[in-house]
């Protein structure tokens, strides 16, 4: 059996992963540090053993992440996520970088399905591809992806790019879970159904 593919994202409610500004994140950090998105979260790494990201994504995530490890006060779930994703392979896709700045980590430069095609044969866990929009639009279009996690916030962006382009091919869902929380943002997992 082939390993499964989980996508993870956050989105406005006007299905947006960014505003203008890619860099400007503000919008996310009242609904990132709730239960629901803790345990959302650690839900999807628990039976992951690879981690996958963008390069933006990956420099974001480990340049942050590491540094809370054994900080006083920092959430047990937040802190099993950085340990998680140090400790895991992770795969970063970059046509820039040559050699990986982290530990366990391979560079990829070359298309996004093939690469996840030969991991989803590999042995191991689930593939959990962290945030990176450009890696999950690619695996959309290529129905590589079996697990959709979204946690979808109560705001409108207004403008920024948006995950779901035209074009790509026809899918069902099945709802997996849900959870409503704190400040009305929601968490859905949908598998595909095939």
């Amino acid at each position: 059996m082939s390993r499964r593919v989980v996508t993870n994202i956050a989105l406005s409610l006007d299905g947006r992963y960014s505003g203008p500004d890619p860099r400007d994140m503000a919008w996310v950090m009242p609904y990132a540090v709730t239960d629901v998105a803790r345990d959302h979260l650690t839900s999807l790494w628990e039976p992951a053993t690879t981690a996958v990201m963008g390069r933006v994504n990956a420099e974001g995530f480990l340049g942050f992440w590491p540094t809370i490890i054994g900080a006083p006060g920092v959430d047990p779930r937040d802190e099993g996520f950085a340990t998680w994703l140090v400790g895991t392979d992770k795969v970063v896709f970059s046509s820039t970088l040559t050699e990986a700045p982290w530990e366990r980590t391979t560079v990829v430069d070359r298309p996004t399905a093939d690469a996840i095609g030969e991991l989803k044969a590999a042995e191991g866990g689930d593939i959990l591809v962290l945030s990176s929009a450009s890696v999950i639009k690619a695996l959309l279009a290529a129905d590589l992806v079996d697990r959709l996690a979204l946690t979808v916030f109560p705001i409108f962006l207004g403008d920024g790019p948006r995950l779901f382009d035209d074009g790509l091919p026809g899918a069902q869902w099945s709802l997996a879970s849900e959870a409503k929380g704190e400040h009305g943002m929601l968490s859905l997992v949908y598998d595909r159904i095939r």
